[in-house]
């Protein structure tokens, strides 16, 4: 069976603010009615016919909001129709000094909304009459039909936005998420809406990709509304909206309160909106043709002068407040009186016993209830649910917005939002630090506070917001790879600072990566693989039918990608997940603001590098030389000497061959085959070590603030810190010590903040807190980072001696870190032990040197710089910083 209606999101296209007319020479502000979600709502006088109208009012703008304007666009082409609000237009009134203003003008709708006249009556004691529900419930259907019929479905129809006029006609309005219909696209799986009024198959689609519902998801929000009208509230609303979404579907279809007061065809009509199966639920045509309706008909005139009566009755007692024309309000979008929102178990502290066995009890408790987040104090714990929850849709983001904490449960978006408003509160830069093992779910919290603080910094200009979002997608396919405990583990420190306004807007941002694992260029563990970004270019250059253009085979992949299971090639094939993600790269380089040219050199490095690894070398035995190497597969050094634009025998020659300068004289000296090997590597980890600065770098240059602001006014920034957790694998190299000495400086911070900080102040204040007890890791990093005798210092001083080895240097830590923190395994020579605050982790210490030296011989240097490619010259000719990064000149 085939759905009676289909639908898309509209195709927003902008809205040229030039083109709009000046609302001055029109329209007359009268009075204030109220406050919306995108500014003022006024009452206007036409200056020509002295007609009233309602005006949205909207804060000083460079660009239309894409909820303004799929409102616009949807208007503008509806027809007109009594029970749809009237649309007179859109202005655009310019301002030099406090910015332009949008005006957009609408059908004064003065009668207030259905919801306030209920809850009016209830006040009073009264109800409404069953007559007057169905007349209402009459004029939505015929509005909703309208709609309908011009393929447009309203996707959030409610009490709020259905309006009443004094003369008692009943009016549509908001269309802010509605969608336009089309016979080409019939289902749509778009979860959005208010939480109480949303179709259990609307939510199914927030969890279930290969969902999808059409425009009777419309027929069940009228349900709803039926309800409210007779209740005054809808189901479920003493429950907080983040539970309801989890209700909705599993509960059967809600009811009246008191359904034996109602007569049999108003609950007959509730129970057909409320059909689960949106396959069986009628359509809006079928229900005007319900008894409950029908008995409108040759009573409208009579019902509408009694509905008119009592608007004027309910507005002179003072119980009808004025007009509101927003989907929901900006500061409380889902407040509702006496709602359960906080429970004690939210906040740990407000346990009588806190202990170790207690935290564990609570949180699994809470995570089998799926509720993930739970604060402790200021802190807030996030257990990874692996799997997707509807809580993070813009209707959330709404919801914590300018709230007191203990308003809503515990949610990423509270603590951004603690931020954000200590930020403008304080004029103060804040700092959000993001904690815990490998798979924690780290990365994607920092995702989740940067979608939220850029909804709350809501910026001027909407391509600033789109460019903000694309960034953590972009660093991430770059610097994430495989682990073996985690599909998207972040291989680099990254710390994001957020620019906002004094007045809160957002208005650039700015990336600092450390540490970016450059190795796993060259070499993977087993059960792991190499960075993103590799997989998916080579996916989509294969799946657009490109790789011979780059150079790369088409049967085998390369070898820095060509893992022991032999997998690659299949997924590749079989699997499209790769060729999407090259497609989202696409995407975020073009929004970001990257030239075609950049993104064309990138591929070619990137695909430069993948040959450069399947360069091989073999040695070449002669009378007087036995050291000697070459390359027995021109064919791989052509490819990525093509790739590079550099000379293919500068290239040979600089990887088998160095040059040393004795006493002014230049000698050249062959190179054996593992050093060939060597310096094959170090030029590939360089390349994508130097490509990979320089997108951060071009991505801090595109999202840089603009210089009349920042020359205007001095801005704020939150930050946030993503940096990879604490790790302990079956083998643990330089890398994991890198990784885990940051995350000792991070407990630190925390012992201080939570513990030390808090001591101290109890002492100024003549308490005692000696009592409690914490592990202080400072003696473990005074032994890694203490000069000239700390782990990092030794470790620098070895790599500068030509003579050592990773065994002289596990030699010399066993010789001067004699502390508790340390020690050295027997019969394992290239191996010692640390104490972490997070348990005994043994270090493999082969290659220390070489990676901490991090080398690359000049003479490839030299023969980069050579290249053709700009942008290559520009990797190996700008400067580095202290930890090797590249520097933007």
């Amino acid at each position: 069976r085939k759905p009676l209606y289909g639908f898309f999101q509209y195709n927003s296209s902008m809205i040229g603010l030039e083109s709009l007319a000046d609302p001055s020479d029109t329209w007359e502000i009268i009075e204030t009615i109220g406050k919306g979600t995108y500014g003022k709502v006024y009452k206007v006088a036409n200056k020509k016919d002295g007609s009233l109208a309602a005006v949205k009012i909207l804060d000083p703008i460079s660009d239309v909001d894409e909820e303004i304007e799929a409102e616009y666009n949807i208007l503008q082409f509806l027809p007109n129709h009594p029970n749809v609000v009237r649309f007179y237009g859109m202005f655009y009134k310019a301002d030099q000094y406090v910015g332009g203003q949008l005006w957009l003008v609408l059908e004064l709708c003065n009668g207030g909304s259905v919801t306030e006249l209920v809850k009016g009556l209830l006040k009073c004691g009264q109800r409404l009459d069953e007559a007057i529900i169905s007349y209402i419930l009459y004029g939505a259907l015929l509005g909703l039909q309208h709609l309908h019929n011009n393929r447009i479905i309203h996707r959030d129809v409610k009490g709020n936005n259905i309006l009443l006029t004094t003369e008692g006609g009943v009016k549509l309005v908001d269309f802010g998420v509605s969608a336009q219909l089309t016979s080409t696209r019939l289902r749509r799986n778009t979860s959005v809406g208010t939480p109480f009024w949303m179709a259990p198959e609307v939510i199914a689609c927030e969890q279930q990709y290969d969902y999808s519902y059409d425009a009777r998801c419309d027929v069940w929000s009228l349900g709803i509304t039926a309800i409210e009208l007779g209740d005054g509230d809808p189901p479920l609303f003493d429950m907080h909206p983040v539970k309801t979404l989890f209700k909705i579907p599993r509960n059967p279809p809600p009811t009246l309160l008191h359904p034996e007061k109602w007569c049999r065809g108003f609950n007959h009509f509730i129970s057909q909106c409320l059909i689960k199966d949106f396959e069986k639920r009628p359509s809006v045509t079928h229900l005007l043709e319900h008894p409950f309706i029908k008995q409108v008909h040759g009573k409208d005139m009579s019902l509408q002068k009694q509905l008119a009566e009592l608007i004027q009755e309910q507005q002179r007692l003072g119980s009808i407040a004025k007009t509101r024309h927003e989907r929901i309000h900006t500061t409380r979008p889902y407040h509702v009186d006496g709602a359960d929102k906080y429970s004690l178990d939210d906040d740990l502290v407000n346990l009588e016993v806190l202990d170790e066995d207690t935290i564990i009890h609570q949180l699994q408790k809470r995570y089998a209830d799926l509720q993930i987040y739970t604060y402790v104090g200021d802190i807030l714990i996030a257990l990874n649910p692996f799997q997707n929850l509807s809580i993070y849709s813009p209707q959330f983001s709404k919801l914590y917005h300018g709230v007191k904490r203990s308003s809503n449960p515990p949610h990423i978006f509270a603590s951004a939002d603690a931020a954000y408003q200590s930020m403008v509160t304080f004029s103060k830069d804040q700092c959000i630090i993001i904690s815990g093992e490998s798979g924690a779910g780290k990365t994607e919290s920092a995702h989740l506070i940067v979608q939220h603080l850029t909804f709350l910094g809501k910026a001027n200009n909407r391509a600033l917001r789109e460019k903000i979002l694309q960034v953590n997608p972009l660093v991430e396919a770059f610097g994430n790879a495989c682990t073996a405990i985690n599909d998207n583990s972040s291989r680099f420190g990254k710390y994001l600072e957020m620019m906002f306004t004094p007045t809160g807007a957002v208005m650039g941002a700015k990336i600092s990566e450390y540490l970016l694992e450059k190795s796993r260029v060259i070499k993977q563990a087993v059960g792991e693989k190499n960075f993103h970004i590799f997989y998916y270019i080579y996916a989509g250059l294969y799946h657009q039918k490109k790789l011979s253009e780059y150079r790369l085979p088409d049967k085998k992949p390369p070898r820095y990608i060509d893992n022991e299971t032999g997998r690659v090639m299949h997924d590749i094939v079989t699997q499209d997940s790769y060729g999407r993600q090259f497609e989202a790269i696409q995407h975020c380089f073009r929004i970001i603001g990257f030239t075609d040219e950049e993104v064309y050199s990138v591929y070619r490095i990137l695909t430069g590098i993948l040959n450069t690894g399947n360069i091989e070398f073999a040695a070449i035995s002669s009378q007087h030389q036995t050291d000697k190497s070459e390359v027995p597969n021109p064919e791989a050094l052509d490819n990525a000497a093509a790739l590079l634009s550099i000379g293919s025998e500068e290239l040979q020659e600089a990887l088998t061959s160095h040059c040393v300068v004795t006493r002014g004289e230049t000698i050249i000296r062959t190179n054996t085959v593992d050093k060939a090997a060597d310096v094959r590597d170090a030029m590939s980890k360089a390349l994508y070590g130097r490509l990979f600065s320089w997108i951060v770098n071009r991505i801090n240059t595109l999202l840089q603030p603009d210089k009349n602001i920042c020359n205007a006014e001095s801005g704020m920034n939150v930050g946030i810190l993503d940096i990879f957790g604490f790790e302990n694998f079956a083998r643990n190299s330089f890398e994991q010590l890198c990784i885990n000495i940051a995350n000792e400086q991070i407990q630190f911070y925390f012992n201080q903040h939570i513990f030390a900080l808090e001591q101290m102040e109890y002492q100024s204040e003549g308490i005692d807190a000696t009592t409690v007890e914490y592990e202080d890791n400072r003696p473990l990093l005074d032994m890694f980072l203490q000069k000239p005798m700390g782990l990092l210092s030794l470790l620098d001083e070895e790599s500068r001696f030509p003579q050592a080895t990773d065994l002289t240097l596990v030699d010399k830590f066993e010789d001067n870190l004699r502390c508790k923190y340390f020690w050295r395994p027997k019969g394992v020579e290239l191996s010692f032990g640390i104490q972490h605050y997070a348990g005994k982790v043994l270090y493999d210490a082969c290659s220390f040197l070489e990676k901490n030296r991090d080398t690359l011989p000049g003479d490839v240097v030299v023969v980069l710089r050579t290249s053709e490619n700009k942008l290559l010259q520009q990797l190996f000719s700008s400067p580095l910083t202290k930890t090797g990064t590249f520097c933007a000149a």
